[in-house]
C-alpha cells in the first residue's frame, strides 16, 4: 500500500510536504479542523480529560500533526506518534512556533500494532481518518482499547457524502487504490473496539459544511472537471484566497475562527443524525473502556 499524501509519481514530492511549510491550506480544511476543536474541547470539558494520545497523527490532509493543538493548549498532555521520522521532526517545529512541545514518537510503519506506551496510559486515544492507511488497521483499534483508561475516538470519511463519490470516479481515481475503502465501514469499527472490549457510547457525523467533500482546492476541482474560467479561478486563489489554521493559532488572523464558523449552521442544526448523513464528510464513534 502506498503511503498516505504519496504523490503520483516516482519524482514527485509526497504532498503532505508542501503544507510543512506552507499553512495555507484551504476553506474546507480549515472548517474542518475548527469544528473538529470544538468536539475535542467539549469532549475534554466533559470528561476531564488531562492525557491524549494521537495515534496516527496524519489522516487530514493539509499541515500534518496540529489536530491535538487545542488540546494541548487547554492543559491536556498529548502524545503524538509517526513513521516518518522527517515528518515527525517538522511537526515538532510547528509545535514550538506555537510555545507547545508535544512527546512525539517515531515508529516503524508495520509495527501499529505494538505501540510504545503501557495498558491504559492515556485518557483520550484517537485519531481522524487514518485507519484506511495502515497495513492493519484492527491492530491499531487493538491498541488504542488498550492503552485508553477512559475514551477512544475515532473518525472515517462519510463515503455516502457527494464530494467522496466525485472523487472516487472523477477527481482523483487513483487514490482509492491506496487506501483500504473497508475502513469506511464505521460498522466495522464499532465491531472491532466491542471485540476489544470497550463500550460504544456515542456515533455520529462531523464535519457538514455546504460544499463537498473532494479533498482538494476549489480551483484544482475546477481544473479537473474541465472548467476553463478565468474568472471563477480567480475567486479560489491569490491573497484574497486564503485560509490558514497556523495564523489563527499564532494570533495573525484573530478573526479567522468566526470567519469559518458561519458556515457550520448544517454542523450545529439539531437535524437527525442520519438526514446530516447523507452530506457530512465525516462519521465517528466514541467509546469508553
Amino acid at each position: 500500500m502506498i503511503h498516505p499524501f504519496a504523490g503520483t509519481g516516482a519524482a514527485q514530492r509526497p504532498i503532505w510536504e508542501k503544507y510543512l511549510t506552507d499553512y495555507n491550506e484551504g476553506l474546507g480544511l480549515v472548517y474542518e479542523r475548527f469544528v473538529l476543536n470544538d468536539f475535542l474541547l467539549d469532549l475534554k470539558a466533559r470528561f476531564h480529560l488531562e492525557t491524549v494520545l494521537e495515534a496516527p497523527i496524519y489522516g487530514m490532509a493539509g499541515v500534518t500533526g496540529i489536530n491535538s493543538i487545542m488540546l494541548a493548549r487547554e492543559g491536556a498532555r498529548v502524545t503524538l506518534v509517526d513513521d516518518i521520522p522527517d515528518r515527525a521532526q517538522a511537526v515538532r517545529r510547528i509545535w514550538r512556533e506555537l510555545g507547545l512541545e508535544p512527546e512525539m514518537h517515531v515508529i516503524d510503519p508495520q509495527a501499529w500494532g505494538r505501540l510504545p506506551f503501557a495498558d491504559a496510559s492515556f485518557d483520550l486515544t484517537w485519531n481522524w481518518a487514518a485507519l484506511w492507511y495502515l497495513p492493519d488497521p484492527a491492530a491499531l483499534l487493538r491498541e488504542l482499547v488498550r492503552t485508553s483508561r477512559q475514551l477512544i475516538f475515532v473518525a472515517m470519511p462519510n463515503p455516502r457524502q457527494a464530494g467522496y463519490w466525485m472523487r472516487k470516479y472523477v477527481l482523483d481515481k487513483a487514490f482509492f487504490a491506496t487506501v483500504d475503502e473497508r475502513w469506511v465501514d464505521m460498522e466495522r469499527i464499532r465491531w472491532h473496539l466491542r471485540n476489544e472490549g470497550a463500550t460504544i457510547l456515542a456515533t455520529g457525523v462531523l464535519d457538514t459544511p455546504p460544499w463537498p467533500d473532494t479533498v482538494m482546492p476549489a480551483n484544482q476541482v475546477l481544473q479537473r472537471l474541465g472548467i476553463r474560467s478565468a474568472k471563477l479561478e480567480a475567486q479560489f486563489t491569490g491573497e484574497s484566497w486564503e485560509w490558514n489554521t497556523m495564523a489563527y493559532y499564532l494570533g495573525q488572523q484573530p478573526d479567522l475562527y468566526d470567519r469559518v464558523i458561519k458556515y457550520a449552521w448544517l454542523d450545529r442544526a439539531p437535524l437527525p443524525t442520519w438526514l446530516k448523513g447523507i452530506w457530512a464528510h465525516h462519521r465517528w464513534v466514541l467509546a469508553h473502556v
